[in-house]
């Protein structure tokens, strides 16, 4: 048992493959960012820049010169490829459910935004769902976040939050676990 009065050990660092994904799902963000506010939902394959080289070395004819000296210093440093041509889906749940990755790709990750209100909003709302959407859209502590989320195979994940009132790059909050439900949608789409 320990004593309550001394700290408690320190939370052990980051592995290199948590912050190769971290950073790669930073990166997304700040891509999907330049976008501007109300685009769709943005899906995207992970993959080890090392190793999607050693199979495609012309590969590196298309990719940015910093990435290819990131993936020469870090053999975790992973390349996003946008995936085009998604199936139709009313949700993104749906969409998602439709998703399988090749043992190819080492993780994936989406971009999506979302309108967030206080628990307390969604109490009393008109039946009509219409009408209800109309009430939540209005509602003043209404938020626009942009979601980023990234997994890999091998089990890290990575979310980063932008909100639309706090819109600026050095304002994105992120932890593994920000959007569990989100999180586990994607590890479902590597199994």
């Amino acid at each position: 048992m320990t004593n309550p009065a001394e700290p408690a050990d320190p939370p052990a660092p980051p592995s290199p493959r948590t912050l190769a994904l971290r950073a790669a799902v930073l990166d997304l963000e700040r891509h999907v960012a330049t976008l501007g506010w109300d685009g769709p939902v943005v899906v995207f394959a992970l993959v080890r820049t090392a190793d999607a080289l050693g199979a495609t070395p012309s590969l590196a004819d298309e990719l940015p010169a910093e990435a290819l000296a990131d993936a020469r210093e870090d053999p975790e440093h992973l390349t996003s490829i946008e995936q085009d041509g998604l199936p139709e889906a009313a949700t993104l749940e749906e969409l998602l459910g439709q998703l399988a990755w090749p043992e190819q790709v080492d993780g994936a990750a989406v971009v999506v935004e979302r309108m967030v209100v206080p628990p307390e909003a969604e109490q009393g709302l008109p039946d009509d769902p219409q009408e209800a959407l109309e009430a939540l859209m209005a509602h003043p502590q209404r938020q626009d976040v942009r979601m980023a989320a990234g997994v890999l195979r091998s089990g890290e994940s990575w979310c980063a939050l932008r909100s639309r009132n706090n819109d600026a790059d050095d304002a994105v909050a992120g932890s593994p676990d920000a959007v569990p439900g989100l999180v586990e949608a994607l590890r479902a789409t590597l199994r």
